[in-house]
């Protein structure tokens, strides 16, 4: 008897998923367009903060306004005319975590409360807005960071004012393509239509509860692990799930986040040990960021092979754990944690055969 494609349904769907998730480890995509200007707006954005205040005599507050950078990661896909109209709403979005992260941070139940509250909020706008890449992730990283400046003793209104210039800083480099009238003269939608919403159809509802499982479950493993490092969980978790509405795409981006974050703490531990501070630690995260935008589009498990030590060489000189092989390690578990979480998560979506 002739076998049909009935048969096809009753064979483990979880190995296919699991060999294209290996597959698109060693895939590089092509990049939708030329990325230089928007990694060299990234790099200036996170290195200029460090160099200047470390030559100024504040070191702190260089790696502190540095965290601002992160403004400049989003909206990338945009022409500059229609970006420099969004990113004032993530800028304005990322000082409101810090903002809540500063009022928590001294205490400990408010700290995780907040991280539950802040990643679901954020994730709400985020899918409700269409606002791509790269998600909630980094108002949750950002808040993370806060709590622990705040907890640690340091002045939470210094910290606000520094990363506050560090926003700025972001807006003025994104919107510096604009002094050329040629890129001026370009058309640009209606800001209604850039950032469409809020609205949450199929996608971005399921979107949206892969991340509130997240936020509530990452925070509850953090409170039996570490609350100080539930956000590193949640943030991991949240990277995971990303903008994709898709189980094979949650299976692949777990896959490359554990790679990737595998491959980036063996670099962090040869970075670590040299103490790399002020303007050469400003070059290597330029160099780092400035390599993340290239690849980010082609190769996830790449890019996060650089993103991890920034993420953590920039977090540890901002609460001063610079070089510190136990925080590295810990990172390394949480991150691992999260990421598994986040792929799990992928289960609630239907699988797409052809995605």
């Amino acid at each position: 008897m002739e076998q049909t494609d009935d048969a096809e349904p009753l064979r483990p769907r979880w190995a296919a998923d699991a060999r294209h998730a290996v597959a698109s480890l060693f895939t590089l995509r092509p990049a939708p367009g030329p990325r230089w200007p928007i990694a060299l707006q990234a790099s200036l954005a996170i290195a200029l903060p460090i160099a200047v205040l470390t030559l100024a005599g504040e070191p702190g507050l260089g790696y502190q306004a540095a965290t601002g950078a992160f403004t400049a990661l989003y909206a990338s896909h945009l022409p500059v005319v229609e970006r420099v109209r969004v990113l004032p709403f993530v800028g304005a979005a990322l000082f409101a975590a810090a903002a809540v992260g500063v009022l928590a941070g001294p205490s400990e139940v408010a700290t995780l409360i907040g991280l539950a509250v802040v990643t679901i909020v954020a994730s709400t706008l985020a899918f409700g807005f269409s606002l791509g890449p790269p998600g909630p992730l980094f108002f949750v990283l950002v808040y993370g960071l806060s709590t622990h400046v705040s907890a640690a003793g340091a002045d939470g209104g210094v910290f606000l004012a520094a990363l506050a210039g560090g926003i700025l800083l972001a807006l003025l480099l994104t919107a510096s393509p604009l002094v050329l009238r040629r890129v001026r003269r370009m058309r640009r939608r209606p800001l209604r239509d850039v950032l469409p919403g809020p609205s949450w159809p199929l996608d971005a509802r399921l979107l949206l509860l892969r991340a509130v499982i997240a936020a509530v479950l990452g925070t509850l493993v953090g409170v039996f692990v570490d609350p100080d490092r539930a956000y590193w969980i949640v943030g991991a978790a949240i990277a995971v799930i990303g903008t994709a509405a898709d189980r094979r795409a949650a299976f692949s981006r777990g896959l490359h986040r554990m790679v990737g974050t595998l491959a980036g703490a063996g670099l962090f531990l040869l970075l670590a040990p040299i103490g790399i501070t002020g303007v050469w630690l400003a070059l290597v995260l330029g160099i780092l960021q400035f390599t993340i935008e290239i690849v980010v589009v082609r190769n996830y498990a790449l890019a996060l092979t650089f993103i991890t030590p920034l993420v953590l060489l920039l977090t540890g000189a901002a609460t001063g754990e610079a070089g510190s092989m136990a925080v590295a390690v810990e990172r390394l578990v949480d991150t691992l944690a999260g990421a598994a979480l986040g792929a799990a998560t992928g289960l609630l979506h239907a699988r797409r055969d052809d995605a």
